[in-house]
């Protein structure tokens, strides 16, 4: 037994999963960002067409499943399992939004990490032969996360400079077997890490040690060197948590400087935009993995990408409780060949 797991914390999909299809859907201020042109759809109106932000979240995903399935010329019956995740309570998104199609599911919830859980989920489903055909899905709202987890918005609060904007979208991959790639070729699975940071409007901070963790146990597990990737991408630490990563691989006396970029500093554009240090949610990663990365592989622009989901594992009544915020990282490799 164990003849797939590498190190620790690392297992390789020995059959290589492939991404079949993906989809990313966002709204007005994604749409108003650099990664524009790598979105399937964008909505200038943030409700959706629908009553209210959640019920927005939820349409969104369903947009995201229906785009995925159609390129792949499937149906719902078609879907062996899905696994998808969000931020509010419940993980309602997820729910609501396939309730009317019978596809097997299986809900998630790991902050800002979820779509590295769900890919990581979904590819051990397929390599093991569960099941055929599986979906990873994800997504968040600013209006819903604001309700959530800060102030309603009609109060006006002022941000500080180390808080993020949570992305309003939504992205979903389907992953089978056969297919030409991009390939799933290993993951790493992260533990929960807290150093006692307590400020839920510097989530980078938090969530910084686990990304460092989860990012050094990959590469021992599996005996890889940040060179051996094109792209290791965080999803989402922002400006600040971007640096502080860089800072604890520099103790190392590592330099990831020439390989590496986050999801929350892509999303948006820092300087016009007024994000404070970028994006943030579910949504973050996912969409730009689904979107701007996959295209990137898709053309061989990019050939070897680690895609690593950080989420930060707080909730309003830890932290009304005066609690830290834990946070975890997990990392999934995904290429164009067969490693």
């Amino acid at each position: 037994m164990g003849t797939l797991h590498r190190g620790r914390q690392s297992f390789i999909f020995d059959h290589h999963p492939s991404i079949l299809a993906a989809s990313a859907i966002g709204g007005k201020k994604e749409q108003e960002g650099p990664l524009a042109a790598y979105f399937d759809y964008t909505n200038p109106d943030t409700k959706f067409r629908q009553p209210t932000w959640e019920k927005a979240e939820s349409k969104m995903q369903q947009m995201a499943l229906d785009a995925a399935k159609e390129k792949l010329k499937i149906r719902y019956e078609d879907i062996d399992v899905l696994f998808a995740g969000d931020l509010l309570n419940q993980c309602i998104s997820s729910s609501y939004s396939v309730r009317d199609t019978a596809v097997p599911f299986m809900g998630l919830y790991g902050a800002c990490s979820t779509m590295a859980e769900s890919l990581c989920l979904a590819g051990m489903a397929v390599n093991a032969g569960y099941v055929s055909l599986a979906a990873a899905m994800s997504s968040s709202h600013f209006a819903t996360a604001e309700r959530q987890y800060r102030f309603p918005l009609g109060y006006g609060g002022q941000r500080t400079p180390t808080a993020q904007w949570t992305v309003t979208g939504a992205a979903c991959a389907l992953i089978g077997t056969g297919g030409e790639g991009p390939y799933l070729n290993a993951a790493t699975i992260g533990a929960v890490w807290d150093y006692n940071i307590k400020d839920a409007n510097n989530m980078g901070a938090a969530m910084a040690p686990a990304a460092y963790q989860t990012l050094r146990a990959h590469l021992d597990d599996l005996k890889l060197t940040p060179g051996d990737y094109d792209l290791i991408i965080t999803g989402d630490l922002g400006a600040v948590g971007k640096e502080i990563l860089m800072d604890l691989f520099r103790k190392d006396g590592v330099s990831i400087g020439g390989v590496y970029n986050d999801c929350g500093t892509m999303i948006f554009d820092l300087q016009k935009q007024d994000v404070h240090s970028g994006g943030s949610g579910c949504g973050c990663g996912s969409v730009v993995l689904c979107g701007y990365i996959m295209k990137q592989l898709q053309k061989r622009k990019l050939k070897n990408v680690l895609f690593c989901g950080t989420g930060a594992l707080h909730s309003p009544t830890a932290l009304q409780q005066r609690e830290s915020i834990p946070g975890v990282c997990h990392a999934v490799s995904i290429g164009v060949e067969r490693r």
